[in-house]
């Protein structure tokens, strides 16, 4: 973001153990040291209280990772991640299958309120562009029926609000999903451009269990090279995908530049959410200026950046591994951060917001 300063959060404790992020059990072990206090608050606050947090960030921005790690760490039972553009498709499946359809008809038919008619609703459904947002007091009723069947946890809401006159809606959306009394709180996520770029540019899928991986930024065990092409790849790790090739959608080699004007509105947003007075603001921000690394941060929360050389007399490939250095939106050097210290300040700042 180029108009709103978010604070640097130190996570960095001195002599700490040297932490692998990526495997589960010293993931866990490195959240107790680093936010154990905050953690057990919030556990307890959850047995009898619930929230609602509104996370705005860019497209490609984490906010998905960061909710869902936030639940592995907190509480899995007791809190949600929901995400907007996941629901919407769903129906996809609903409006073609006419007993569902039904159903959601006779729905919305109680429960619907709107300046469109019904009948209008439900061909917007239908005829479902991703370049077309559906009306605002449609996902607002649709979110009501989907949260209802999940029971009362505390929620993060991924993708709402999605355009600028969305936003004032977010002001009640708590009471409009009867969470009358929840405290609500923006998760405001600073991401540079650069990095949503490179995720893109460098994202690799299994063509068979659609596993998403980054030959850049997150690599499989195994790493090939093909010949004929010069160029290296990535192989699943899942075992019933037997050694396959993983690779690139169509069009991600064009990086953000198809996005562009979605990350122009995103931005809008997120500087309209920070605006506004009477709700509580969690700022996090996946990067932090090279030259404060040190003091901030333990090196391996830095994201890693990969290369590959290939070992002729191997026959395999050597895998170089150095901190991931970018520019950021303002053009300063950075490093990029890896999940967890952005969601050890999501659990401190969140317990504060709660007033915990």
């Amino acid at each position: 973001m180029r108009d709103i300063d978010f604070p640097l959060f130190k996570t960095r404790i001195e002599n700490s153990k040297k932490f692998d992020l990526t495997d589960f059990n010293q993931r866990r072990e490195y959240f107790e040291l680093k936010a154990g206090d905050e953690i057990r608050k919030l556990r307890e606050y959850l047995k009898e209280n619930t929230f609602v947090a509104y996370l705005l960030g860019k497209k490609n921005s984490g906010k998905g990772t960061y909710a869902k790690m936030f639940k592995e760490v907190v509480d899995k039972d007791r809190i949600e991640h929901f995400s907007i553009g996941d629901m919407v498709r769903s129906f996809d499946e609903i409006v073609t299958d006419e007993g569902k359809k039904k159903e959601l008809v006779s729905f919305l038919e109680k429960n619907y309120r709107g300046f469109l008619p019904l009948e209008k609703i439900m061909e917007s459904l239908e005829n479902r562009s991703t370049k077309t947002l559906l009306p605002s007091e449609l996902v607002l009723v649709l979110v009501k029926m989907e949260i209802a069947k999940k029971g009362k946890k505390a929620l993060f809401i991924d993708g709402f609000p999605r355009d600028l006159d969305q936003v004032s809606y977010s002001l009640f959306f708590r009471d409009l999903i009867d969470y009358r009394q929840d405290p609500d709180v923006f998760v405001l996520i600073d991401v540079s451009e650069s990095v949503i770029d490179e995720r893109i540019k460098h994202r690799v899928v299994c063509p068979f269990c659609q596993t998403s991986r980054n030959l850049k930024l997150l690599p499989t065990k195994k790493i090939e090279y093909d010949k004929e092409n010069q160029k290296f790849f990535l192989v699943c790790d899942n075992s019933e995908c037997k050694g396959a090739k993983m690779v690139a959608k169509e069009g991600d080699e064009a990086g953000i530049a198809p996005i562009r004007e979605r990350l122009e509105k995103d931005e809008k947003l997120i500087g309209q959410a920070f605006s506004l007075y009477g709700i509580p603001k969690v700022m996090l921000r996946n990067s932090i200026p090279a030259n404060k690394a040190a003091e901030i941060v333990n090196d391996y929360e830095l994201t890693p950046e990969y290369s590959y050389d290939w070992d002729i007399e191997a026959g395999k490939a050597e895998t170089i591994k150095k901190p991931w250095q970018i520019l950021d939106d303002r053009g300063e050097p950075s490093y990029s951060l890896m999940p967890p210290p952005v969601v050890v300040s999501l659990i401190k700042q969140m317990a504060k917001a709660l007033g915990l």
